[in-house]
């Protein structure tokens, strides 16, 4: 059964990227767009048939000439009627080609709303709905295979197998709280520990995919943070493979936040260089160490960049004192070609540490190597990875936890049934599955025929 869909109206918008192309797209979505087709073009489209037509104006003067394909409900993206009219991709012929499709009816799309009328027609779920979002802004490769795995419905389906074994013991324990002298009996016949203790593990490898495909979607934010002229221009450049900041010899060079997004195995890296953190009276670097501060405190990972030459210095003891706790930090010991050092990795204030120089790229293969160890993720483990969103790492620890809770509530069924609906309920917002009554046509699904 379709969701409620409040606005059934026909709307229309243009499907193709701004500017000029080859070819446009205008695509229009609700009811009877038969009859609206054939105002347009002077024919009645057929179903799921490319057509040479012309597209007219009221006058009769023709528009444009492409492509007319009419997709008839319910077989369609959004599961209404759908045209989708292919024209020459000039932006004033696209313009007047919605133009006319409006005057015939249609109204303006709001922004994703071909795809929500996909949602709320069961065309997709909402996972998938995120998906098809995901895969137009993914940034990588790897990015976009784990969109396109979400938009599939792989996500989905591994989210709706783990709640139909929730729901097939939340619905054995329901049904023996009416039997509490059997509380004990039932425990030991259905398994209900062992199955729990499955719920927790299964769940915890897939939010473990989850984390990853939520790597692949957000990326790292990775500052560079330092005293000025410790090569964290340098280091930034090395890292992107181009000359993006100027990089001298004259402290405080850099005054401003540069910014460059590379990938290491398909992760998104956005790369913050800052300017260097010292005492200063120039009114113009104060702002630029102030914006430094601002960005340290929106870090997922901290490069602590001091010269090797030098090492930890009351200046870097200072500058550690202001860092947020929680952020993980990497020291980077630059500058190893002149203080005659090998590359190598260890430790350093109690975190991870390199030596490495940013000049000429000894070491820089380590650093990549520790970025993707702080990020967390496990090379080969792509092919099993969902482009996952924030909400869904919520939903699913939320799950995890009720279930956890629910561990311990063996003895006491009401409790744990409690717990166990929570977790349903936290993994239903996933997909977009909110019906209080899932529950009732499991159970009523298993009666005899006739009872």
């Amino acid at each position: 059964m379709a969701r409620p869909n409040p606005r059934s109206d026909v709307i229309a918008a243009i499907a193709t990227a701004p500017g000029r192309g080859g070819i446009g797209v205008v695509r229009v979505s609700g009811p009877h767009l038969a009859t609206l087709a054939q105002t347009l073009t002077g024919r009645l489209p057929k179903p799921r048939l490319a057509t040479l037509a012309g597209f007219y104006d009221a006058d009769g003067q023709a528009i444009d000439q492409g492509l007319l394909l009419y997709f008839q409900a319910p077989h369609s993206y959004t599961g209404e009627d759908v045209l989708e009219l292919q024209g020459h991709g000039g932006p004033v012929v696209m313009q007047l080609l919605l133009a006319r499709c409006v005057e015939l009816g249609a109204r303006l799309a709001e922004p994703g709303e071909f795809t929500r009328r996909a949602f709320l027609n069961d065309k997709l779920d909402l996972a998938q709905a995120e998906g098809v979002a995901d895969l137009i802004d993914a940034s990588t490769s790897a990015a976009a295979r784990s969109a396109m795995r979400s938009l599939s419905g792989r996500f989905s389906q591994e989210v709706h197998a783990w709640r139909d074994r929730l729901v097939d013991l939340r619905m054995l324990v329901e049904a023996t709280l009416d039997f509490p002298e059997e509380e004990v009996d039932f425990l030991e016949a259905a398994r209900a520990v062992p199955r729990l203790d499955a719920l927790v593990s299964d769940l915890r490898h897939l939010l473990a995919k989850a984390q990853q495909g939520s790597l692949l979607r957000a990326g790292l934010q990775v500052v560079l943070a330092g005293q000025p002229n410790v090569g964290k221009s340098s280091l930034l450049n090395q890292l992107s493979g181009e000359d993006r900041a100027i990089v001298t010899e004259v402290a405080g060079t850099t005054r401003d936040v540069l910014r460059e997004q590379i990938q290491i195995e398909g992760i998104p890296l956005h790369i913050i260089d800052t300017a260097g953190l010292r005492e200063t009276d120039d009114q113009v670097e104060k702002i630029g160490i102030a914006r430094t501060w601002a960005e340290i405190g929106r870090a997922d990972v901290i490069l602590r960049l001091v010269d090797a030459r030098l090492g930890i210095t009351p200046a870097d003891h200072d500058i550690d004192a202001r860092l947020p706790a929680g952020v993980p930090v990497v020291w980077i010991f630059n500058k190893i070609d002149l203080a005659g050092e090998a590359a190598h990795a260890g430790i350093a204030e109690q975190d991870d540490a390199l030596w490495l120089s940013a000049r000429d790229g000894t070491g820089i293969e380590l650093l990549r190597e520790r970025l993707l160890k702080v990020a967390g993720w496990q090379a080969g483990q792509e092919q099993d990875v969902f482009l996952a969103r924030e909400r869904h790492l919520l939903a699913l620890r939320e799950a995890l936890a009720h279930v956890a809770t629910a561990r311990d509530c063996t003895a006491q069924l009401d409790l744990m049934a409690e717990e166990l609906r929570l977790a349903q309920e936290s993994v239903n917002t996933i997909t977009g599955e909110f019906g209080a009554d899932d529950l009732l046509g499991v159970i009523f699904s298993r009666f005899c025929i006739g009872k």
